[in-house]
């Protein structure tokens, strides 16, 4: 596999920089202060543009004709997504939508993160491809675990203060 190879098309482009934008947005938010108007705008700049690396995401994997691993992977950030804006757009469950928002938030642009991860390291020449997306993958996938289970009672403490 070559460091560099053609992107498959104006669709592969497109994802590209929605994927960029989606990255620069998801940063954003996650280490900035949480319900600010910025926040909230640039909160649904992040879903569209999620959705829109979701949706190309498909249509890119659909280029090897059969369902495979990254088919599971957009599947799961599609449900992510979903979990995270459903309780923010509904407010409920009453008490606890905030910290729903939260977390699958969270994992929403972890998840991005570790997509970018693999996407880069399967880029170095003669790299094993499944063996550095499986690595990618965990490696982010434990820091941000790591990292959530501390932010995760902030969150629950703000959700509280927010809801009352």
């Amino acid at each position: 596999m070559n460091f560099i190879y053609p992107i498959h098309g104006l669709v592969g482009a497109f994802h590209v920089i929605v994927s960029i934008l989606s990255l620069g947005f998801g940063s954003y938010i996650l280490f900035s202060t949480k319900g600010t108007r910025l926040h909230k705008k640039l909160g649904y700049v992040y879903a569209v543009s999620m959705t829109l690396v979701i949706t190309t995401a498909f249509m890119l994997y659909n280029l090897t004709g059969k369902f495979n691993m990254f088919h599971i992977a957009a599947i799961v950030s599609t449900v992510t997504l979903m979990a995270g804006m459903l309780p923010i757009l509904l407010k409920k469950p009453r008490n606890s939508y905030l910290s729903l928002h939260f977390s699958f938030m969270y994992w929403s642009v972890i998840g991005l993160y570790g997509a970018f991860v693999s996407e880069t390291l399967v880029r170095i020449p003669e790299s094993p491809f499944w063996e550095m997306v499986g690595l990618a993958t965990g490696a982010v996938m434990l820091v941000g675990g790591i990292v959530f289970g501390f932010k995760k009672k902030q969150w629950q403490l703000l959700g509280r203060n927010v809801v009352k």
